[in-house]
């Protein structure tokens, strides 16, 4: 594992990914890090977590089980300063856009399901500029980034296919909210045949989005897990992976993150499987710090989700490819070599 620690930004992501997709086939030769196989786009799988905080995760505390997340940061580059805002869609929106929140009018909140509003109509997401690049785009997960009309919804922001939510938080179990349903595959509302936990499901879709991708085409997923946000439910095997945590809702909370933790492991057997795992970056984050009184946990770290002390803002992050090579880990360019690249390469202006 090598660590990176200059500060790193949500637009830095945003940045980086739009590179490496627009970089040509002689310039991934050239590169260092070179970013393919064979000349190829690489596939991104780009994972943001919900409300997990710095000592919710397995590298930073022992007692948090996550074997397959800390297997991918022990071979791929640590971020020890990645910073996002402090609260869901104002994370969100700069991850997809790039652009600041305040610059989106987002910046005084999440957005509300019953608010007339979402991610501006007049901003280019990333998921558009890959697949104008040549990408597959798939998202997974949580959008919460509004839904009053059909154009601010996923499938009509630059995803071929959505399978998730639309809200900021539901049941894991009945994908209920405020007294609705709340589960959609593309536009369609989803009813699963069996009741399963949506981390799980999340997770497994992935892996048939995986299994069915068509090549040689690149691959773009978005994943955008519920884990951890409240409520606190998850299976009782999760759970039991940790009866050393003697608080029930700390103990709740750790299974939920290990519950995450299986989805990406269903993952990365899906991409082994299939032999993309050596030309496929992977991306990890979360969208703010965790919630204290939720049973969050954010030590050594002050202040917590919703505040703008590290707690909140500062979370646990990393990259992991094989095109990452031993003697070119920690070499990643600084946030603003990000931006001049992405002018550079993909005349983008901002």
């Amino acid at each position: 594992m090598r660590l990176i620690s200059g500060v790193w930004h949500l637009r830095g992501w945003f940045r980086l990914i739009v590179v490496v997709a627009t970089l040509s086939a002689g310039d991934l030769h050239r590169w260092n890090p070179p970013m393919s196989v064979n000349g190829q786009k690489p596939n991104i799988i780009l994972i943001m977590a919900d409300d997990v905080g710095w000592n919710d995760v397995g590298w930073h505390n022992r007692d948090i089980a996550t074997p397959n997340l800390n297997a991918l940061v022990e071979s791929g580059v640590e971020l020890r300063s990645s910073y996002v805002t402090s609260l869901c869609s104002p994370s969100r929106a700069a991850l997809l856009t790039g652009i600041y929140p305040f610059k989106l009018g987002l910046q005084h909140g999440v957005l509300k399901a019953t608010k007339p509003h979402g991610l501006p109509l007049n901003v280019t997401l990333l998921p558009e500029r890959l697949r104008r690049l040549g990408y597959a785009t798939h998202m997974i997960g949580k959008w919460h980034l509004g839904f009053c009309n059909w154009a601010y919804t996923p499938t009509y922001r630059g995803f071929d296919s959505f399978f998730g939510f639309y809200t900021g938080q539901q049941d894991y179990f009945r994908h209920t909210t405020d007294g609705g349903y709340d589960f959609r595959y593309n536009k369609k509302v989803f009813r699963p045949k069996t009741k399963r936990y949506s981390t799980t499901t999340f997770g497994k879709h992935a892996a048939d989005v995986i299994y069915n991708h068509k090549r040689p085409g690149p691959l773009f997923i978005y994943l955008a897990l519920q884990a951890a946000h409240a409520p606190l439910q998850v299976p009782q095997k999760f759970e039991d992976l940790h009866r050393n945590i003697t608080n029930q809702r700390r103990r709740k909370f750790a299974g939920m993150v290990a519950a995450a933790d299986e989805a990406v492991g269903e993952i990365m057997t899906a991409l082994r499987k299939s032999n993309m795992h050596k030309n496929t970056l992977i991306v990890f984050l979360s969208d703010n710090g965790a919630t204290p009184l939720g049973a969050g946990n954010n030590w050594p770290l002050r202040g917590g989700k919703s505040t703008l002390w590290e707690g909140g803002t500062r979370v646990p992050s990393f990259i992991w490819g094989k095109m990452l090579k031993d003697d070119s880990r920690g070499r990643l360019v600084s946030y603003s070599n990000c931006s001049s690249w992405r002018k550079t390469r993909s005349g983008a202006r901002h």
